[in-house]
C-alpha cells in the first residue's frame, strides 16, 4: 500500500515532469498511481490545453476510470478537445450512471453533439434515464446488473452469472427476477457459492429486501442504503418490474453533494455543481450577491427598530453598550438549533409529526441556556449601569436567547410544511430575524422597568 506522502510526493515530481513537456516520464510514472490520483492530478492543471495533453499520456485502457473521477467540468473540458473516435471510446466504455451524470450538467446544445457520438442503443439508454427527473433515483441508477430465476439451480445461476458478470457493475449482489422481470428478491455472491449445486435458487433466498422507485428524491436511495448497511440498491417502477440499481459508491457521492448543498444555503450561497477552485469570479459572484442584497433589506427592520427607541436610549446610554452582546447572543443561539434541525431532517432522524415534543425539548434548552447567559451577563451590567440596568439585561439575554433558539427550531419545519427546503433556514436569514426581535425585547424591557419615556 503506498503511503499518502509518497503519493503526494509522486505528483509533485509529475508536475514538474509535466511542465518540462516530458510526455514519455509522465506516461511510465502514471504506472504507479491509482486512477483517482490520477484524476486529482489532472484536477490540479488550470489550462485546458495541459490538462487535455496530459490525459492522453494516461494508457487508453485507463481512460474511462480516470475521466469518471473527474469533475463535470473538466469532464466537458476533456471532451471538448479530444477528437471524435477518443471522445466516442470514453463515453462508450462509461458506465451508463457516470455518463448520465456528466450529459445532465450539459446544456442542451453541448448533450446533443454528445449524443451524436453514441451508438444507437446508447443513445436510447441515455435518453430513458434522463427522462427521470433531475433528482431521482432513476438519474442515479445502472441498468447493468446481474439477474437470476428463483426457479434455476444454483449450478444454472452460478454459470449465468460468471457469463454476464462482466456487463454488470458489480455481481457481489445478485437481483432474482421472475418471468416478467419483476423483482422476486435479492441475495448476495456468497449464498450462491456455498450452496450445493443441485439446489434451487428460491431455497436460499433471504427472503425479504429493500427497493425504490425510479422516481423517488435520490435522497431516499441515500437513507435506504445507510439505514439497512447496503452496498447495492435495486430501483423499481410502480409494478415492481426491476429497472436498474444504485451501488453504494454514487450514493457516497450523492450524500457528500447533499451535505455540500446544505452548507451552501445555511451559508446564503445557492448550490454551487463546481468546486470553489473550478468556479469562475462571476459565478461565485451570482451565487452570493442575491442572497446578501436580501439581507441588507432585512436588516433596515433592526435600523428601525432602534429608531423606535432612541428615547430610551438618550435616556440612559449605557444600554447602548449591551446591545450587540444580547442581538448576537439570540442570532448565535438561533443558528445553533437550526444547523441541528436542519441536518436532523436531512438524515431522516427529525420529521414534522415531532414538532410537539421537539417544541417542548428547546424551549426547555433554551430557557437553561437563557438563565445561564442571563446570569452570566447580569455582572457586567451591575457594573456598567448598577442593579436596574443588570436586572434588564439578564431578563433580555434569557428571553433573546429563548427566542433565537425557537426561531431556529421552527424556522426549518415551518419551511419543510412549505414545501421549501429547510436548509433555506440559512444562518444569516436566522440572525436578522433574532436581531430585529431582539433589539424590540432588549428596549421594551428597559423602558418598562426603568420607567423610561414611551418609544416612538
Amino acid at each position: 500500500m503506498e503511503d499518502r506522502e509518497d503519493v503526494v510526493e509522486l505528483k509533485d515530481s509529475l508536475l514538474d515532469l509535466i511542465r518540462d513537456e516530458a510526455w514519455s516520464d509522465v506516461t511510465e510514472e502514471f504506472d504507479s498511481l491509482h486512477v483517482q490520483d490520477i484524476a486529482g492530478l489532472l484536477g490540479e492543471l488550470t489550462e485546458p490545453d495541459t490538462r487535455v495533453k496530459v490525459f492522453r499520456q494516461i494508457p487508453q485502457e485507463r481512460w474511462v476510470p480516470v475521466f469518471s473521477y473527474l469533475q463535470p467540468a473538466q469532464q466537458e473540458s476533456i471532451l471538448a478537445q479530444l477528437s471524435n473516435r477518443e471522445g466516442r471510446y470514453v463515453l462508450t466504455h462509461l458506465l451508463p450512471d457516470d455518463r448520465t451524470a456528466l450529459l445532465q450538467q450539459m446544456d442542451p446544445e453541448q448533450t446533443e453533439r454528445t449524443l451524436k457520438l453514441l451508438k444507437p442503443e446508447d443513445v436510447r439508454l441515455a435518453l430513458s434515464l434522463l427522462h427521470y427527473p433531475e433528482e431521482s433515483v432513476g438519474r442515479l441508477m445502472t441498468p447493468r446488473y446481474v439477474a437470476v430465476q428463483p426457479e434455476w439451480t444454483i449450478a444454472e445461476a452460478l454459470r449465468h452469472i460468471r457469463q454476464e458478470g462482466k456487463k454488470g457493475e458489480t455481481v457481489n449482489t445478485v437481483m432474482v427476477l421472475d418471468e416478467q422481470e419483476r423483482l422476486v428478491d435479492v441475495a448476495e455472491l456468497r449464498r450462491f457459492i456455498l450452496a450445493e449445486p443441485d439446489e434451487i435458487v428460491d431455497s436460499i433466498l433471504p427472503g425479504y429486501f429493500v427497493s425504490v422507485n425510479a422516481a423517488e428524491d435520490r435522497e431516499a436511495a441515500v437513507r435506504a442504503m445507510q439505514h439497512y448497511d447496503l452496498e447495492v440498491l435495486p430501483v423499481t417502477d410502480n409494478a415492481g418490474v426491476l429497472l436498474g440499481i444504485v451501488t453504494i459508491d454514487d450514493v457516497m457521492d450523492v450524500a457528500t453533494e447533499e451535505t455540500t448543498e446544505d452548507f451552501h444555503k445555511m451559508g446564503s450561497v445557492g448550490a454551487l455543481t463546481l468546486s470553489v477552485r473550478e468556479a469562475s469570479p462571476a459565478l461565485l459572484y451570482r451565487k452570493r450577491v442575491g442572497w446578501l442584497v436580501t439581507l441588507v433589506f432585512v436588516n433596515i427592520f433592526s435600523g428601525a427598530a432602534i429608531a423606535i427607541f432612541e428615547s430610551t436610549i438618550e435616556a440612559v446610554i449605557a444600554l447602548v453598550f449591551f446591545l450587540p452582546m444580547i442581538v448576537a447572543s439570540g442570532g448565535n443561539a438561533g443558528a445553533q438549533t437550526a444547523t441541528l434541525m436542519v441536518r436532523s431532517m436531512a438524515t431522516g432522524d427529525v420529521t414534522m409529526r415531532d414538532w410537539t415534543r421537539l417544541f417542548g425539548k428547546e424551549l426547555l434548552v433554551g430557557v437553561g441556556l437563557g438563565i445561564t447567559m442571563g446570569l452570566a451577563v447580569s455582572a457586567i451590567g451591575l457594573w456598567r449601569g448598577g442593579p436596574e440596568v443588570a436586572l434588564v439585561v439578564a431578563l433580555a439575554m434569557a428571553m433573546v436567547v429563548v427566542m433565537g433558539s425557537l426561531v431556529g427550531m421552527a424556522l426549518p419545519l415551518l419551511l419543510s410544511l412549505a414545501r421549501f427546503d429547510p436548509a433555506t433556514a440559512s444562518v444569516p436569514l436566522i440572525t436578522c430575524i433574532a436581531d430585529i426581535a431582539g433589539i424590540l425585547i432588549y428596549f421594551s424591557i428597559a423602558t418598562t422597568l426603568l420607567t423610561l419615556p414611551p418609544p416612538g
